[in-house]
């Protein structure tokens, strides 16, 4: 059964888990949701905490977890058959307009968990999708990306490594750049760290290329009323996490 919208912390039971990397694995659950890429889901464990988490895929639910504190260390101990409660799906997701025919779908870090769905739902349009990390153990999904491309000939994925141990070295603007100089992209769409996506804004708003932005934040009620996840005088479990920027 796929469920609309969950306001209640709901019981889901872990049917696998799958390890990214050193840090970083992937949940797969037993239900779904009505979602759209880019909206994202509030994980609670019973008597211990909630956390926010982009949606990797909504049928069956998936959700990317990297271990950086203690609720997700407490993820990462659970197997297939425990049970994670969710409520969600929350806030604004990517919008694909059909006029664009050439899309960047650029992923820092572990923002890259919300483009692997957004590629799938733009079978039609040439899409580059650039992967970025500090190293290349911390490259996520390029094995998912891969898998994606060998059954779309419009899907190109580019690795950078900011210390050049896979790919082109750098940052992922600067693979970006001469692409988007070249007149090679219609829409641009990210999500990652605050600097990598501000890095993005002024390159969009430099060629006046439109471009939407999943802004990551420390989202605690999910339902605009802490004020926690403000941004730029806007709320980003309601407002966002993604945010729109016309050309």
């Amino acid at each position: 059964m796929s469920h609309s919208r969950l306001t209640l912390p709901t019981p889901f039971t872990i049917r696998a888990v799958q390890t990214d990397n050193y840090r970083t694995k992937t949940f797969v659950l037993d239900g779904a949701l009505e979602a759209v890429p880019g909206q994202f889901v509030m994980a609670w464990l019973p008597r211990f905490d909630e956390k926010p988490f982009s949606l990797v895929n909504a049928d069956p639910i998936t959700l990317m977890i990297t271990d950086v504190g203690p609720f997700s260390h407490l993820v990462h101990q659970l197997q297939p058959d425990d049970r994670l409660w969710l409520r969600g799906p929350f806030g604004h997701g990517f919008t694909l307009d059909p006029a664009h025919r050439h899309l960047a779908l650029v992923g820092g870090g572990y923002g890259v968990a919300p483009l692997l769905w957004l590629a799938r739902t733009a079978p039609n349009a040439q899409c580059t999708v650039i992967v970025g990390a500090r190293t290349a153990a911390d490259l996520l999904y390029l094995d998912r990306f891969a898998a994606l491309a060998a059954q779309s000939p419009h899907l190109e994925i580019i690795a950078t490594t900011e210390d050049a141990s896979h790919g082109v070295p750098g940052r992922v603007t600067d693979a970006l750049a001469p692409r988007v100089a070249a007149g090679e992209v219609d829409a641009l769409y990210a999500c990652g760290p605050h600097g990598m996506l501000a890095a993005l804004q002024t390159l969009a708003a430099t060629h006046h290329l439109p471009c939407q932005l999943s802004w990551e934040a420390y989202m605690r009620c999910g339902i605009g009323i802490c004020g926690a996840c403000e941004h730029d005088g806007r709320v980003l479990c309601l407002d966002g996490p993604v945010l729109a920027y016309a050309a």
